[in-house]
């Protein structure tokens, strides 16, 4: 198990070469045709998209960051995602496309808010 005690370092800059890796290899068709057929059979409702599609992105996440010397265990996983959540603070981008991940295995969320204010808040140009 030494080589789960060996997690690189993650910096802001190879943060976003695996997210946006990642976030291709989520593309690849046979990747992309899996998680249709899944988001196909379980909608919009968010316990049927954590059992069924969370897994197929974790795994693809995975396959990825094992190539950045992360172990390739259920650890390696939440080392690596611990460790951009605390980059996305800093760091914009890394921010941005660790959501667009996110938003493959979560449903999305309306933006509705009832308070004129809330609405401003959320309108940028």
């Amino acid at each position: 198990m030494s080589r789960q005690d060996m997690i690189p370092s993650l910096t802001p800059e190879l943060a976003i070469e695996i997210l946006n890796k990642t976030l291709d290899y989520l593309q690849k068709p046979e990747n992309h045709q899996k998680i249709e057929e899944a988001r196909d059979n379980v909608g919009n409702e968010m316990l049927k998209m954590m059992q069924y599609i969370f897994p197929i992105v974790m795994e693809i996440q995975i396959e990825v960051i094992k190539l950045y010397g992360f172990p390739e265990t259920r650890e390696g996983i939440i080392k690596f995602t611990q460790m951009v959540r605390n980059l996305e603070r800093e760091d914009s981008e890394v921010a941005r496309l660790h959501d667009l991940i996110k938003r493959y295995y979560l449903p999305p969320v309306p933006a509705n808010t009832n308070s004129e204010s809330g609405e401003e808040r959320t309108s940028s140009t």
